[in-house]
């Protein structure tokens, strides 16, 4: 389900009992903030299933930080463990397992249906039964992979080229098997569990039939897959000759990406992927660029969508590694509270400024960004404080999550971590992701500042106060704590000391382990291990958009519908590059609605990006303008994830929510922008460009600031005097040193004519009629 869908947390075991006289009676604090939200749709599992779910949750992010290392029980100790994977794996292999490890966890964990906790679930056993009976089916399947498995293994097929041959051509008994025995099998028993488990209800603490079925089926595909990708057919795919095999066990995997993305993201990114799907059968049958030469058949199609140009591609490759990696360290950090103490330490900085928890939502959401990166996510986090202090200083309902909203939004875009966008950024450009982290430094910081100075502005203008001394946890006592900082900062050397993402990352994780012996929250083997089971359920949204964000990425990379889309934009830049860029920017904008941060950007990359590249645009450039813009959309109406699920803890109606949070984040669409007309802005100068643009941008945000919400110098200003700041903004964001120079002496008139003049706030022009 999605984000807005989530309830509050539930408490976790942390492996210590929390210090409830940590803070005095009375005092605003954080706690709870580092739990997982438990969504409308996921199983309270108990007893037996519960061991079951937590020991595989913690083998398969395990599982991953061993392959991600090296590490190896056989060759450390020559021992060989029977069933457990070589490592490293091959590539393939290893994001064909990462994938289903996820749609294994994640059907068992999250159920098709929502759960009515007030409404006792009906047990409806003749539908579970006849789920149970596709048992039989999925078993045929399996069976008949291992069977190949066993074959290509025995050796006795023939060998070209050092690879097995795999001979499933038509009229082959290959060929045969493959359709009868585990083709159709595995179909039945996939679509079947899917349609079933629309209509199955089970006590919130028990599994499904039905789901237990596709969990299986994941395994089949995964199985046959790993035995085929090892032959010589895997040179086949997205050709006609590809085994038929590969396109049953495509076309069954994508439906379970589909299913389980529905189930964890809502239904947006699945509506747009099955927009993409139709469009790949239908797409010669379309005018002007969207056609295609020759349809696609099904084989072809589905032979070639389960590859590393596809699902297996650069979403999974990212998955399966950084973004597993840091997800696996904000777990740790969780144990060791750390969410918590942000939160606090931003109360104790920022609660005694005017508006003061709305400063503090703009403080936490940017130190929470750096360990969770998730817009929606965040606003949970985060905004189950904050905004109802927010509403009790003064602030509207709406305003409170709004600002919330915008906030979280930045945690995407605050290094770091960046959420999973910077990961998939350097896959695709090949720009190493340290490059990418120092670019993000002053784009991150704009944008944290035109919230907050949107924020300022509107405590201003409604004589809002701070929160009270006696409030707010003491300063000193958090600055005591600021060892907590401690695996952040390290990750942050070990990047810069040339040490591999991968690396660096475990690092970090290792650190937080050891820091959380200075805490109340120690970690042992307990906590460890409780550590890799939150770290495995917490990645299944992640993976699942991932991979259906990879169907999309397979359809625009075989039908060329990029490539098309790149010449349309430069046919635009023609006339304008301006409107091109802003072009690009509605595209960017529009494919984010509803979809998370990272399918968003990894779609938009493909689709808008490269156009902007043949621009000669710089690679970085490109892609950080769509990404910025990718964020954005979090906050963007009709369709804000963040705003929504901001809403929902405010009680504000969504779509007002939206439009609000879009006018405090305004100021932060024009920043992708400055990229392209100042480079300087992502690191690309001297220091002396680089700080000059910086304190200039920051100003011109101020200005856009101002103008937007009619404050300007301890006072509200005429209409076109906001005008006049709105232009000044504009030319101080472009860059240049004319442009500078004009925007500061318009400043300074508009300085001059508020001091002296004193303009009416309420000030109208007459317009006035040819009578």
């Amino acid at each position: 389900m999605s984000d807005q869908t989530k309830t509050s947390p539930q408490a976790r075991e942390s492996g210590a009992e929390p210090e409830d006289d940590a803070f005095p009676q009375g005092v605003v604090h954080a706690e709870g903030v580092d739990e997982e939200p438990v969504e409308k749709n996921r199983r309270l599992l108990t007893g037996w299933r519960e061991i079951t779910i937590a020991t595989v949750a913690a083998i398969y992010s395990f599982f991953h930080i061993a392959a991600l290392n090296g590490l190896s029980i056989e060759r450390w100790t020559g021992v060989e463990v029977p069933f457990l994977p070589s490592l490293p794996m091959e590539t393939w292999n290893f994001r064909i397992v990462h994938i289903a490890g996820a749609l294994v966890l994640g059907f068992l964990l999250f159920s098709s249906r929502l759960f009515n906790d007030d409404k006792p679930s009906r047990d409806t056993k003749t539908v579970g039964y006849a789920a149970l009976a596709l048992l039989i089916p999925a078993a045929v399947a399996l069976a008949t992979a291992l069977g190949f498995a066993i074959q290509i293994g025995s050796g006795d097929l023939p060998r070209m080229g050092g690879l097995t041959t795999w001979a499933a051509f038509p009229g082959t008994e290959i060929y045969n098997t493959e359709i009868t025995w585990f083709g159709i099998p595995l179909l039945i028993a996939t679509f079947g569990a899917i349609v079933l488990g629309w209509f199955e209800d089970r006590p919130r603490d028990r599994f499904a039939m039905s789901d237990m079925v596709l969990a299986f089926c994941a395994v089949v595909v995964a199985a046959y897959l790993i035995a085929i990708y090892g032959t010589a057919a895997r040179n086949s795919v997205g050709t006609p000759f590809v085994p038929i095999g590969v396109a049953f066990a495509a076309t069954a995997g994508s439906a379970l990406i589909l299913e389980l993305t529905r189930r964890v993201a809502g239904m947006a990114l699945v509506i747009i992927t099955g927009v993409f799907l139709v469009y790949t059968f239908t797409a010669h049958l379309l005018p002007g660029i969207l056609a295609v030469q020759t349809p696609y058949t099904w084989q072809r199609f589905f032979g070639f969508l389960y590859t590393d140009t596809g699902i297996l591609g650069a979403t999974t490759a990212v998955s399966s590694t950084y973004i597993i990696l840091f997800i696996i360290f904000a777990a740790f950090l969780q144990a060791s509270k750390v969410g918590d103490y942000f939160v606090n330490f931003a109360f104790a900085a920022a609660g005694r400024a005017r508006g003061g928890p709305a400063k503090v939502a703009i403080f936490a959401s940017g130190l929470m960004g750096m360990i969770n990166g998730t817009s929606a996510g965040n606003v949970v986090a985060t905004g189950s404080l904050t905004i109802p202090l927010m509403k009790k200083v003064g602030y509207s309902k709406q305003t409170a999550g709004a600002v919330e909203a915008a906030a979280s939004t930045g945690g995407q875009i605050m290094p770091p971590i960046m959420g999973a966008g910077a990961f998939i950024m350097a896959e695709i450009t090949g720009i190493p992701y340290t490059d990418i982290a120092v670019a993000a430094i002053i784009p991150a910081v704009l944008y944290f500042v035109s919230v907050y100075f949107m924020v300022d502005l509107e405590a201003a203008k409604l004589g809002m106060r701070g929160m009270r001394e006696d409030e707010l946890p003491k300063f000193r006592d958090m600055v005591r704590r600021v060892f907590l900082f401690l695996p952040i900062i390290i990750l942050i050397a070990a990047l810069f000391m040339g040490y591999s993402v991968i690396r660096a990352g475990t690092l970090a994780t290792a650190a937080a382990a050891v820091v959380s012996w200075l805490t109340p929250y120690r970690m042992g083997m307990r906590s460890i291990v409780k550590a890799f089971e939150i770290a495995g359920i917490m990645s299944i949204q992640i993976i699942a958009v991932c991979a259906c964000a990879g169907i999309i990425v397979g359809v625009i990379s075989l039908t060329g519908v990029g490539a098309r889309f790149s010449s349309m934009l430069l046919g635009i830049a023609a006339t304008s590059q301006l409107l091109a860029l802003f072009f690009a920017m509605c595209i960017a904008i529009l494919l984010g609605m509803g979809m998370p941060t990272t399918a968003a950007y990894a779609v938009a990359a493909s689709v808008v990006a490269p156009g902007l590249v043949q621009l000669g645009i710089p690679v970085l450039t490109a892609h950080f303008f769509v990404f910025y813009f990718a964020v954005l959309s979090a906050i963007t109406p009709p369709v804000a994830l963040a705003s929504y699920a901001a809403a929902g803890i405010s009680g504000a109606n969504p779509m007002a929510t939206s439009v609000t949070s879009f006018k405090f984040g305004i100021a932060a669409f024009i920043v992708p922008f400055m990229f392209f007309y100042n480079g300087a802005l992502l690191m690309d100068g001297s220091w002396f460009e680089v700080l000059r643009a910086g304190l200039t941008a920051t100003f011109g945000v101020f200005l856009l600031s101002s103008g937007v919400q009619g404050w300007f110098l301890s006072g509200r200003v005429a209409w076109f005097l906001r005008a006049g700041l709105i232009a000044a903004a504009l030319l101080m964001i472009e860059g240049g040193l004319v442009t500078d120079l004009i925007g500061i002496g318009a400043v300074v008139a508009i300085f001059f004519v508020q001091k002296l003049f004193h303009p009416s706030p309420d000030a109208t022009f007459d317009v006035r009629g040819a009578d």
